[in-house]
């Protein structure tokens, strides 16, 4: 089986919940910031009505880029857990089994193998808190992007208040 078949149920479970999405690629189909670009169009459509009007984000691939840092599995797995189980938006609502999500996850890391580069736009800092650039034209949002065994994944959730 093709590591994308194998990875596309794993995603589509964690983009469940209204306003998160999933994508799974071919490593070879493009740059990580162009699937994710790809990915935030996809969210900016389905989302359109939500958004504050004149909201604007990162317009190209390059820019998306350039808010994307990289982090660990570690944190990757706790972080791609929280966007698709929590809220963003109102932090401490639970938008779907939080335990499901973290088996979802680790079968997403699995499958991505040893090695697998891990990006995201979200910065944890003190008081357990998160800050973040955006990547979208949402007032909230949050994506993890990983690259392995020839396979892009990312989840992104977005909201407005």
């Amino acid at each position: 089986m093709e590591i994308t078949a194998a990875l596309r149920p794993m995603l589509g479970s964690l983009a469940k919940a209204d306003g998160v999405f999933g994508r799974v690629g071919r490593a070879d189909a493009g740059t990580v910031e162009e699937h994710v670009y790809d990915l935030v169009l996809e969210a900016q459509e389905a989302w359109a009505s939500y958004a504050v009007a004149g909201a604007q984000g990162p317009t190209s691939p390059a820019e998306v880029g350039e808010v994307l840092k990289k982090t660990t599995e570690e944190q990757a797995m706790a972080l791609m857990t929280c966007l698709s189980a929590e809220d963003l938006v109102f932090p401490g609502r639970i938008r779907r089994d939080p335990e499901h999500a973290r088996r979802a996850v680790e079968r997403v890391v699995r499958l991505l193998g040893w090695g697998a580069v891990w990006w995201t736009n979200i910065e944890p800092f003190d008081g357990g808190g998160h800050a973040w650039s955006p990547v979208s034209r949402h007032t909230f949002d949050g994506v993890v992007a990983g690259v392995g065994n020839g396979a892009v994944v990312a989840l992104l959730q977005v909201g407005d208040d």
